[in-house]
C-alpha cells in the first residue's frame, strides 16, 4: 500500500507539471481530436432539427449540451461552419479542453459557476453582443451535478435576449465511461443521433418564479431528449445529482476496501 502511494505521488509529481505546459496541451489536443475525426468519417449521421442550427449558427444564441454528451457535437459545429466561443474551465484539464475545441473552431470563455462565474457572465455576454457569435456551454460542468441546469445559460439569455437552445447526441457504439457524468466515447462506424431541440427564451423582466419554471421545463426537455435518443440505441444509465468530487472519492473507497478485502483473504 505504501509503495503504491509513493508511486502515484512521484507518478502526480512528474506528470501535473508537464501537462500544465501548453505545448504538451496542444499535443494531446491533437491525438484527441484525430479519433473524433475518424469516429465522425466512419460512422452514418443524422441530425433532427439541421434547421435550428444553421439559423443560429452565426447569430446570438446560447447552445447547451450535457457535459457528458459533447464529444461528437464538435466536428458538427466545425463542419457547420458555427461561430462561437465555448465556456471552459479555467483548471489546466479544462484549458487542455479548450485547446482541443480550438481546434475545431471554438474560442474559449475561462471560467465556471463556481470559479470566476461574473467574469465568464460579463464576458458572455460581450460575446453575445457582437451579434454574430453563440457561446456553447454545459449547464451541468464542470464538476456536477450531473443532469441538472444550473442558472448560467439562463442568466445569459435573460440578459442578453439570445435563446437557449438544447442539444444532445447518442450513438449506437459507444463506451460509457464510469464517471461522474457518464460520459460517451463514440466508437467508429457507429450510427450516430444528434437532436437539435427549439429555443428556449428568458424574458428580461422575468420573476424569480417565472424563471424557476423555465429552468426545471429546460432540464426536463434536456433529460428526456437523452432518454429518447438513448433508447434508440438501448443505451441505460441516466443519473442525475452526481458531482465529480463526491464520485471521486466514493471511488478511492471502494478500491481501498477491495484491496483490504483482497489482504484478508
Amino acid at each position: 500500500m505504501f509503495q503504491n502511494k509513493t508511486f502515484r505521488k512521484i507518478w502526480k509529481g512528474f506528470w501535473e507539471p508537464v501537462l500544465g505546459l501548453g505545448i504538451f496541451q496542444w499535443i494531446i489536443a491533437v491525438l484527441f481530436a484525430i479519433p473524433i475525426w475518424v469516429v465522425y468519417f466512419t460512422s452514418i449521421k443524422k441530425i433532427d432539427n439541421i434547421d435550428v442550427f444553421y439559423k443560429y449558427r452565426k447569430k446570438p444564441a446560447i447552445f447547451v449540451f450535457w457535459h457528458g454528451r459533447s464529444m461528437m457535437l464538435s466536428p458538427i459545429i466545425c463542419l457547420g461552419r458555427m461561430n462561437a466561443y465555448a465556456v471552459a474551465s479555467s483548471h489546466k484539464d479544462g484549458r487542455m479542453m479548450a485547446k482541443l475545441q480550438r481546434l475545431f473552431g471554438l474560442r474559449a470563455i475561462y471560467g465556471s459557476s463556481s470559479k470566476g462565474g461574473v467574469s465568464v457572465l460579463r464576458e458572455g455576454l460581450r460575446v453575445l453582443a457582437r451579434g454574430n457569435y453563440a457561446i456553447c456551454m454545459s449547464p451541468d460542468g464542470p464538476g456536477g451535478p450531473s443532469l441538472r441546469v444550473q442558472d448560467g445559460a439562463l442568466y445569459f439569455a435573460k440578459m442578453s435576449g439570445a435563446p437557449i437552445i438544447p442539444v444532445c447526441y447518442s450513438a449506437s457504439r459507444a463506451w460509457v465511461q464510469n464517471r461522474w457524468d457518464k460520459y460517451m466515447v463514440a466508437l467508429p462506424f457507429s450510427k450516430i443521433v444528434c437532436n437539435i431541440g427549439q429555443p428556449v427564451f428568458v424574458p428580461r423582466k422575468a420573476s424569480d418564479e417565472e424563471f424557476e419554471k423555465i429552468r426545471k421545463n429546460l432540464e426536463d426537455f434536456m433529460v428526456k431528449q437523452q432518454i429518447d435518443l438513448d433508447a434508440m440505441f438501448g443505451v441505460k444509465g441516466i443519473e442525475q445529482d452526481r458531482c465529480a468530487m463526491e464520485f471521486k472519492q466514493k471511488k478511492r473507497e471502494l478500491e481501498i476496501q477491495k484491496k483490504l478485502a483482497k489482504k484478508a483473504k
